[in-house]
């Protein structure tokens, strides 16, 4: 179903050019720092980190017991990432509607797999380093190994996935 259109903006005169008409910017004017795209994106997308961050730490917790560390931190990056992107689609990038959804998506999960090479990658490590490691040290090092999995993925997903929405 589509929206309605939005009522045009009002056509102003531009002082100094005698008649000439133009509409005001349909965009938002933004000030100070939050002036610069990528900043504002990177606040927004922080905030779903942290929903999607606490989430994922606690479907390992839960899942951690019966599965083991490397099944659990799959499960719960993989449950996780498509509410990540989804999120990020809407919130972060602010794109709205289905075109391209599909895509979106297929494309979240390539993400998704490089980020679970680098925390898969770093329980690897833990296991190899501290084979008697604890449940807390696995939960550290996800989380720590996840601070650069996710500066990867806000580079992929602005350059890569949502480019088409980089200036919002």
């Amino acid at each position: 179903m589509e929206s309605p259109a939005a009522p045009a903006a009002p056509l102003t005169q531009q002082s100094g050019s005698g008649s000439a008409l133009r509409r005001p910017p349909a965009t938002k004017h933004y000030r100070g720092i939050l002036r610069f795209p990528a900043l504002r994106q990177l606040l927004r997308f922080t905030g779903v980190g942290i929903v999607c961050t606490v989430t994922s730490l606690a479907l390992y917790a839960l899942l951690r017991p019966w599965l083991g560390p490397q099944p659990a931190n799959a499960a719960a990056l993989v449950m996780t990432s498509v509410m990540n992107t989804a999120l990020n689609r809407r919130l972060t990038f602010k794109i709205a509607g289905s075109g391209k959804l599909a895509k979106d998506h297929l494309s979240g999960l390539v993400v998704i797999v490089i980020a679970l090479v680098i925390t898969g990658g770093s329980l690897g490590v833990l296991h190899w380093l501290n084979p008697d490691a604890t449940m807390s040290d696995e939960l550290w090092t996800t989380t720590l190994s996840g601070f650069l999995a996710t500066a990867v993925r806000f580079a992929l997903l602005r350059h890569w996935i949502f480019r088409r929405a980089r200036h919002r």
